[in-house]
């Protein structure tokens, strides 16, 4: 494992810092082609716009999620503090806390800008697959304990030197994520060519996003709360069951072809 990529000076380039930065930037690069692809006018613009809104909104909401719901920390306590510090930024974050606030942070200013926020998000859904891949690379990276139970399979990894360490072999979680990720990324693509409406392919993509992450969590070490089931993949369900619900409904309009 490597944690910790290399030094200049005082500042030292972790690894899942430098996996996320690098996910943010191959997914504007996406955002920006695909949107010209839709015809929107100043698509690299509108692309930074997304991509920096995510950036913020995603941060606070895994951050505020994390500290609130799972470490059970009063608001703006120390602990708030110590953990949005930048030595921090890459600790105490939970995936579904960020989604949604950088969602509706993203939508929101798309509104007061008066531009097709459905159009935008089907596009932004591609872009946040190939994004989500790369940033789990850096988990893989750094061993920061994202990862399964122990496992005998011939790919079953152990974390000697990675942030949460363990010597045991275990299901290399984050490796699954990309792989599952880079797989939603090319299935989207795919039927991005295909006939559609505004918001099919983010119903697509969180009921594709929901099958990967229900299925990672059967794996992994997170308590089960209700029904035999952890946080995440309660969680998971209701964003399958939301995108079946939407795309069903979707499919009843009539449909244009994509430019």
């Amino acid at each position: 494992m490597y944690p910790y990529l290399f030094e200049i000076g005082p500042i030292t380039v972790a690894s899942f810092g430098l996996m996320v930065a690098t996910g943010f930037l191959v997914a504007m690069h996406v955002l920006g082609r695909e949107l010209k692809r839709s015809g929107i006018v100043e698509s690299s613009e509108v692309a930074t716009l997304v991509i920096h809104t995510a950036l913020i909104g995603g941060l606070i909401g895994a951050k505020g999620y994390f500290l609130l719901i799972e470490a059970g920390e009063p608001l703006f306590s120390e602990q708030w503090f110590d953990l949005l510090s930048f030595k921090n930024l890459g600790y105490g974050l939970t995936w579904y806390g960020g989604f949604v606030v950088a969602t509706v942070a993203v939508l929101w200013r798309l509104k007061r800008k008066q531009l097709p926020a459905l159009v935008i998000a089907d596009n932004a859904v591609i872009a946040l697959a190939i994004g989500y891949a790369i940033g789990r690379i850096g988990c893989q990276l750094a061993g920061d304990g994202d990862y399964g139970v122990p496992t005998d399979l011939p790919w079953g990894m152990a974390y000697p030197d990675g942030v949460v360490p363990t010597s045991e072999k275990v299901h290399p979680a984050p490796v699954y994520e990309t792989l599952s990720h880079l797989i939603i990324f090319v299935t989207l693509k795919i039927l991005r060519r295909s006939t559609w409406v505004p918001g099919q392919l983010v119903a697509g993509y969180f009921v594709l996003a929901g099958i990967a992450r229900f299925g990672v969590e059967s794996i992994r070490l997170n308590p089960r709360i209700a029904f035999g089931l952890s946080e995440a993949q309660i969680i998971s369900v209701l964003l399958i069951i939301v995108g079946l619900i939407w795309g069903a409904m979707l499919c009843r309009q009539p449909r244009s072809k994509v430019k």
